[in-house]
């Protein structure tokens, strides 16, 4: 079996429960290592094959996976945060479904799960945002026209934007240019929830300055929205006295 399994946003004790337990029986690991923490390593027992997949290509790592399936061995697909998000691995299933090769999902917790727990935030505050949009700048990977950061920016709705770390000045342009104001709040999370991890709370209008100020290039997430400051919002209807569900009457 090929378990694809999500290592987390970061810190080691942010992997599941589960994703620990396989790393620990795997046979073969190939991990993420420009992203995934090395630490977590140190739980595959000592004859574990361990590969790095960012000195590997697509083929390299399938083949990998191929020989370890026709030893009868288990392998542990180690990806940043959680899989399904800038994970890249579809194309490995779908080459897994060609060669009839078994495997299994584990999610993790993606940057943006970890950069709100460095922030203590919450990205869904009644009357503010209902709605979290994960999203990313064209880079390498082109982005569909119809998911422009303009056409997000329309709903001003929380935000979550990935691999746009290097472009923050076109970033904050377009998400002006969308709808949301220049002032509107933003946060700049580097390495969320590792030990060196930074953050930074400013506006829109500022994503740049305190980039270029901190000597942010790369690793980050940047979050948009009104959310982020938390300074007028409605409380919950769920744990109002008035308000009646089926543990708890109305007073």
């Amino acid at each position: 079996m090929v378990h694809f399994v999500g290592a987390g946003s970061g810190a080691v004790d942010l992997i599941t429960v589960r994703g620990k337990n396989l790393l620990e029986q795997a046979d073969v690991i190939i991990y993420a290592g420009s992203l995934v923490n090395p630490q977590l390593l140190d739980n595959a027992k000592k004859e574990c094959e361990i590969h790095n997949s960012a000195y590997m290509t697509l083929e390299e790592v399938i083949e990998v996976m191929k020989d370890a399936w026709e030893r009868n061995l288990d392998v542990v697909r180690l990806h940043t945060g959680e899989p399904s998000i800038y994970g890249a691995v579809r194309e490995q299933m779908d080459m897994l479904d060609k060669l009839e090769i078994e495997y299994d999902s584990t999610p993790g917790v993606s940057a943006c799960f970890g950069a709100a727990s460095s922030l203590d935030i919450e990205y869904t505050l009644p009357d503010v945002s209902q709605s979290l949009i994960i999203t990313r700048m064209a880079g390498r990977t082109a982005v569909p026209e119809k998911e422009s950061i303009e056409s997000f920016a329309a709903h001003r709705a929380s935000m979550a934007i990935y691999l746009s770390t290097g472009m923050l000045e076109e970033l904050s342009k377009r998400l002006i240019n969308g709808g949301y104001d220049r002032d509107t709040p933003a946060a700049l999370v580097y390495k969320a929830t590792w030990d060196d991890e930074k953050k930074f709370v400013g506006t829109i209008s500022t994503l740049a300055d305190i980039a270029k100020k901190n000597n942010i290039t790369k690793t980050a997430i940047v979050l948009v929205g009104d959310a982020i400051a938390h300074n007028e919002y409605e409380k919950s209807r769920l744990y109002a006295a008035d308000f009646e569900t089926e543990f708890r009457k109305r007073i």
